[in-house]
């Protein structure tokens, strides 16, 4: 049997944990410090609680670090304070920069360490998730055996530590920021009593702006208009009171391509003029 640590289960991890369990696996977690909440997340999967960290790395072959990124680190530096000889994956959502620096912490101890990421919702008999990994080669199968005929779908990525990671935000930062758009987006046309047509004309879409790439090229094309556009989208937030942070953001972003209107780029050219600073762009 393959004995699984838990770090800090709350709902995703401990549902992702849970589904190495229905597999066979013993699930190992630390009441020490856990909320109300997380403890009965525990006894709802069947994890089996031990006296503090020391046991839990002593016992695991294989520890599973979700938790809120911001604490991502420190719990690296808390389990490489401790015996541990198995493989240590880091499933947070964190950049390649931090995902190194876990990386580093865990791997001076000789642990092995897998770079991964969840996409989806916590797994459950109605719902499942992605699981990207990325790592030591050898590594990779022993924690995908862990999930499989599970509602934890794993993909397993080459390139090494930091390609999951890098995946993982770079699908966040498309989502995450498209929900708090909408919110802001919605909240502005209530406040002018036209958020049922706006809905209207949501709901004309069937696809994720996301999946169209070869839209890329045309939107640089046409930044030059949609710039100053953005920009008036963040006054009328502003003189509604709104945020308008990310319209400002959007006009910014924007304006890297100012120069191409009357070349329109392939999306490769679309792409690299992102990482072009503002100071080297030609006037």
């Amino acid at each position: 049997m393959t004995v699984v640590g838990v770090l800090h289960p709350g709902s995703m991890g401990a549902a992702v944990a849970a589904q190495a369990s229905l597999n066979g696996a013993e699930v190992l977690w630390c009441p020490a410090g856990r909320s109300s909440a997380t403890r009965e997340r525990a006894q709802k999967y069947g994890f089996t609680a031990v006296s503090g960290l020391g046991e839990l790395t002593a016992r695991a072959d294989v520890i599973l670090s979700i938790c809120p990124p911001a604490h991502a680190e420190d719990v690296a530096v808390e389990v490489s304070s401790h015996s541990f000889a198995g493989i240590y994956v880091d499933g947070n959502a964190i950049s390649p920069a931090s995902m190194a620096r876990v990386h580093a912490i865990v791997g001076r101890t000789g642990v092995t360490v897998v770079d991964g990421s969840v996409i989806g919702s916590p797994p459950s008999a109605s719902k499942t998730a992605r699981l990207y990994l990325s790592g030591p080669a050898d590594a990779l199968t022993p924690v995908a055996s862990l999930f499989e005929r599970s509602a934890v779908h794993v993909r397993l990525l080459s390139g090494g530590i930091g390609r999951a990671s890098a995946l993982k935000l770079s699908y966040s930062s498309y989502q995450k920021a498209s929900r708090v758009l909408a919110a802001v987006s919605y909240a502005l046309a209530r406040d002018y009593g036209v958020e049922e047509e706006l809905l209207d004309i949501a709901q004309g879409r069937s696809t994720s702006y996301l999946a169209e790439t070869a839209y890329i090229p045309k939107a640089a094309a046409r930044s030059w208009r949609w710039g100053p556009e953005m920009r008036e989208v963040a006054y009328a937030l502003q003189e509604a009171g709104l945020p308008a942070d990310l319209a400002e953001a959007s006009a910014s972003v924007m304006s890297r391509w100012d120069d191409l209107k009357d070349s329109p780029p392939n999306i490769s050219q679309a792409l690299e003029r992102l990482h072009i600073s503002q100071d080297s762009e030609p006037d």
